[in-house]
C-alpha cells in the first residue's frame, strides 16, 4: 500500500511509513478501529461540551448557544442573562431585570400596554372616578368637582354643603396691633395668631394678610381659611389703608435679633387696637425716574389696608351705632399715627409663632450667613428649600418646623401654622389641611371609625348606616351610595358593587350594562371591559384605542403612532405599539435621506409578520413611493433569523401597511448610513454567509449593546479607537474579529 494509490484507503490524512500508510483525523474527528475511516466526534456527549445551556453538534465541531434572554459570552461556552434594563427605550417607566426576562412597571396613575409602554389611566371611565358629582381626568391622577354652592369633602369624592360660618365656635384669636413708647420712641408690632399668608412676590417684595376679610374677595377664597363664627356682626367694618415709605431698607422680613427684643420690654403707654383683617404689602423694587438725580438709597414703601369689625355689643343707651363708628375710627387713625412713627424709626414688627420679624431691614444687615435664602427657605445641600406644608419657617431656628398637634398648614412657605377649628390639641404634628387636624384625622390615618364598604354616613364616620336596596358603595369613608338605576334593585342591604345589583341580563367581558334599555352594549373602539357584570368600559390607556369594539383587556389598546427615530447617521425604525402587537389598517411611511456621499447599512434582528393574512400585512423598502423605483427589501413574514444589507438606492422610501386580519409584534429595525468609500468593504462583510453561519455571529445582529458599538464605528470611523483591544476581545467572538479583520486587511492592503 502507498498513499499514491487512492490515498492509501485513508479517509483525510495519508503518510506513507516503513511499515505501510498511516492514516490520521483532523480535530473533531476519530480514526474508526479499521484505521482507515474517520467519523465525526460528537463533544456534546461529554459534560455537554462544557456549554451553559445548549450544544450542538456540528461536522468536526460543535456550537453553544443559549435559551432566549441569555447571550453567550466571547470564551463561546457560558451563557449570561441579558440585563435589558441596560437598555435605551426598554421601559416607558421602571424596568426590572430577571434571569432571562425582564418586567416592566408603571408609575401610579398609569397601566401598561404594548408589553413596555405606560398610558395615563382615565379614571374617570371608570364608574366617573367613584365621585359624587364631576369627574377630571389628569395626566397620573384625577380629580372628582363639585357643583356650586357645594365643596368637596375630605374623602376628595363626595360634594358637601359650603358652610359660610360655624355656630357656637370659639372665634379665630383675632390680631393685635399694640404700639407703645419707650423713651420717646415709639414702636408697634403686629401679632397675628390665625389665617396669616405670606407671598413672596419677588425677591424684593412680598405681601402679607392677617386674618379673614368680612367680604371674602377672589382672592382669599383659594386660601383654606378657617371659618368665622356665625357671631353676628354690625355691617359694614371700618376699612383704612394707608401708605408708608422705608428708607434705606429693603423688604426682607427677618427675625428680630434677641438683644433688641429684650429692650423692647420696658413699654409705657399701651394702645392696643384688635383687628380683624390686615393686608401688607411691601415693595422695595427700584422705580426708574425721570431727572438726572437719581437717588442711590434704597427705598421701601409699606401699604397696609386694615379691617376693624363693629360688635353689637359695644352699643350702649349713651353710644349708639354711629358713635361706636366714630370711637373706632378715631382709634384705628391713633394707632395708624403711632404706627408711621414707629416705621420711620424702623421700630415696626410682625409676631408669629412667638417670633418677632423686621418688616423691611437696612441692607447692610444683609451680610449674616443666614440670609443666602429668602424667608421661608432654608439651605439644605446647596439649594434653598421653600418649607413644605405641614410645616412653618422658624425665623427663629432658621429651620423648617413641623406644626404641632391642634395646629395645620396647607400653604408652603409659611411663618406659622393655623389653629385647627376645633383646638384641642388634638392630632397629629405636621397636619398639612384641615381635615389632617384633630382626632378624627387620626382615625383616618388608622382607617379606624370610617364607614366600611356598603355604609355610608353624614360625614363617612361611625356610627354608619347601612346602603339600602338598590344602592351600593364600593369604597369606604363616604357619604352616600350610588343607586343601581333603572329601577334595578340589588341581592341585599349593604351592597358593594354594580355586580351586587339584580340586572335584567348578565353582561359578558367587552360589554356594559346599561340601565336605561336593560341590555348588554359592547365596548366601544377605544374602551374594554376585563369582567363580567359591569355597568361602564375602561377607556384605553394614554392615546391608544383598539382595533374593535367588544374589547376585553388592555392588551387590546394599542398606539397607533409610527415609531422610529431618523437621525443622519444612525436610526432606527419601529412598528407600532413595538413590542406589543400592531394595530390593525395602519400605515407607517419613513424617509431615509442620508448626507452627500454616505449609504445606508440596514439591520433587521427579527421580524414578526402573520403568514397566515396572505401577506397582508408587508414591510417594504425602496427609492421611492413609486411601485418601480428599485426595491432593496419586502416582506409579509416571520424571520427569526437576522439578516444585513446594504440599501441600493442612496435615499429610502419605507413603508409598513397592515390590515385587519391578524396582528403579530412586528419590528424594530436600526440602520447606520456611512461613507460610500467603504461601500464594498460593507457589501463584502454582509453578503458573506459565514456572517450568517453561527448562532454567536446571529446573536450578534440580535444584541442592540453590539449594534450600537459596530454602527458608532461604520458611521465614524475614528471611534474604532475609542474600544481597545481588550474590550473589542470581551465584546465580540474570537470568530467574528478573524471574519472582520481578513476582510477589512484585505481592503485596506488589497496588492500585499
Amino acid at each position: 500500500e502507498t498513499c499514491a494509490v487512492n490515498n492509501g484507503g485513508c479517509d483525510r490524512t495519508c503518510k506513507d511509513t516503513a511499515t505501510g500508510v498511516r492514516c490520521s483525523c483532523p480535530v473533531g474527528f476519530t480514526l474508526q478501529p479499521d484505521g482507515k475511516t474517520c467519523k465525526d466526534i460528537d463533544e456534546c456527549l461529554v459534560n455537554n461540551g462544557g456549554c451553559d445551556h445548549f450544544c450542538r453538534n456540528t461536522v468536526g465541531s460543535f456550537e453553544c448557544s443559549c435559551q432566549k434572554g441569555y447571550k453567550l459570552l466571547t470564551d463561546e461556552r457560558t451563557c449570561q442573562d441579558i440585563d435589558e434594563c441596560s437598555f435605551e427605550r426598554t421601559c416607558d417607566h421602571t424596568c426590572i431585570n430577571y434571569p432571562g426576562s425582564f418586567e416592566c412597571l408603571c408609575h401610579k396613575g398609569y397601566t401598561l400596554y404594548g408589553l413596555t409602554h405606560c398610558g395615563d389611566i382615565d379614571e374617570c371611565s371608570i364608574s366617573n372616578g367613584s365621585c359624587d358629582y364631576g369627574c377630571l381626568n389628569t395626566v397620573g391622577s384625577y380629580e372628582c368637582v363639585c357643583p356650586a354652592g357645594k365643596k368637596l369633602h375630605w374623602n376628595k369624592k363626595d360634594c358637601v354643603e359650603v358652610v359660610k360660618c360655624l355656630p357656637n365656635a370659639k372665634p379665630a384669636p383675632k390680631a393685635q396691633l399694640v404700639c407703645s413708647k419707650t423713651g420717646g420712641i415709639e414702636s408697634c408690632f403686629l401679632s397675628c395668631p390665625s389665617n396669616t399668608l405670606f407671598v413672596p412676590d419677588s425677591e424684593n417684595s412680598y405681601t402679607l394678610s392677617c386674618g379673614v376679610p368680612i367680604q371674602q374677595g377672589k382672592a382669599q377664597q383659594k386660601r383654606n381659611a378657617t371659618l368665622p363664627s356665625c357671631a353676628d356682626s354690625l355691617a359694614p367694618p371700618i376699612k383704612q389703608k394707608a401708605r408708608f415709605k422705608i428708607k434705606d431698607a429693603k423688604c426682607h422680613l427677618r427675625p428680630r435679633s434677641k438683644e433688641k427684643t429684650k429692650d423692647s420690654g420696658k413699654q409705657a403707654g399701651l394702645d392696643n387696637c384688635q383687628v380683624t383683617f390686615v393686608n401688607l404689602k411691601c415693595d422695595s423694587s427700584k422705580k426708574k425716574r425721570r431727572g438726572r438725580k437719581s437717588p442711590s438709597k434704597e427705598v421701601s414703601h409699606i401699604t397696609a389696608e386694615f379691617e376693624v369689625e363693629m360688635k353689637s355689643e359695644e352699643v350702649t343707651d349713651t353710644c349708639n351705632i354711629d358713635c361706636v363708628r366714630k370711637r373706632m375710627e378715631q382709634k384705628l387713625q391713633t394707632a395708624i399715627k403711632t404706627l408711621r412713627k414707629s416705621i420711620n424709626k424702623q421700630q415696626f414688627y410682625i409676631q408669629f409663632s412667638g417670633t418677632e420679624y423686621e418688616v423691611a431691614q437696612k441692607p447692610a444687615k444683609a451680610t449674616d450667613g443666614h440670609e443666602a435664602c429668602s424667608t421661608g427657605q432654608v439651605l439644605q445641600d446647596g439649594k434653598c428649600v421653600t418649607c413644605s406644608t405641614g410645616t412653618f419657617y422658624s425665623g427663629e431656628h432658621n429651620q423648617c418646623v413641623p406644626c404641632s398637634p391642634g395646629t395645620y398648614q396647607d400653604t408652603e412657605g409659611q411663618l406659622t401654622c393655623e389653629p385647627c377649628p376645633s383646638n384641642d390639641g388634638q392630632g397629629v404634628a405636621g397636619a398639612r389641611n384641615v381635615s389632617e387636624c384633630g382626632g378624627k384625622f387620626n382615625l383616618i390615618i388608622k382607617g379606624l371609625g370610617q364607614c366600611s364598604p356598603g355604609h355610608y354616613s353624614s360625614d363617612g364616620f361611625k356610627p354608619c348606616r347601612v346602603c339600602p336596596l338598590g344602592t351600593y358603595q364600593s369604597e369606604p369613608g363616604r357619604t352616600l351610595c350610588f343607586p343601581c338605576g333603572g329601577g334595578l334593585v340589588t341581592k341585599y342591604e349593604g351592597a358593594v358593587s354594580f355586580q351586587d345589583c339584580e340586572t335584567k341580563v348578565h353582561c359578558s367581558p367587552g360589554h356594559y350594562y346599561n340601565s336605561t334599555t336593560h341590555r348588554c352594549i359592547r365596548c366601544p373602539v377605544g374602551t374594554y371591559q376585563p369582567e363580567f357584570g359591569q355597568n361602564y368600559c375602561i377607556t384605553c390607556p394614554g392615546n391608544t384605542s383598539t382595533d374593535f369594539d367588544g374589547s376585553t383587556n388592555v392588551t387590546h389598546c394599542k398606539n397607533q403612532q409610527c415609531g422610529g427615530e431618523l437621525g443622519d447617521y444612525t436610526g432606527y425604525i419601529e412598528s407600532p405599539n413595538y413590542p406589543g402587537d400592531y394595530p390593525a389598517n395602519v400605515e407607517c411611511i419613513w424617509n431615509i435621506n442620508p448626507p452627500p456621499k454616505r449609504r445606508i447599512l440596514i439591520v433587521v434582528p427579527e421580524i414578526f409578520l402573520p403568514i397566515e393574512d396572505e401577506c397582508g400585512d408587508v414591510l417594504v423598502m425602496r427609492k421611492s413611493a413609486s411601485p418601480t423605483s428599485i426595491t432593496t427589501y419586502e416582506t409579509c413574514q416571520t424571520y427569526e433569523r437576522p439578516i444585513a444589507f446594504t440599501s441600493r438606492s442612496r435615499k429610502l422610501w419605507i413603508q409598513f401597511k397592515s390590515n385587519e386580519g391578524n396582528s403579530g409584534k412586528g419590528f424594530q429595525v436600526p440602520y447606520v448610513t456611512y461613507d460610500e468609500d467603504y461601500q464594498q468593504l460593507i457589501e463584502d462583510i454582509v453578503r458573506d454567509g459565514r456572517l450568517y453561519a453561527s448562532e454567536n455571529h446571529q446573536e450578534i445582529l440580535k444584541d442592540k449593546k453590539l449594534i450600537k458599538a459596530l454602527f458608532d464605528v461604520l458611521a465614524h470611523p475614528q471611534n474604532y479607537f475609542k474600544y481597545t483591544a481588550q474590550e473589542s476581545k470581551e465584546m465580540f467572538p474570537r470568530s467574528f474579529i478573524k471574519l472582520l479583520r481578513s476582510k477589512v486587511s484585505r481592503f485596506l492592503r488589497p496588492y500585499k
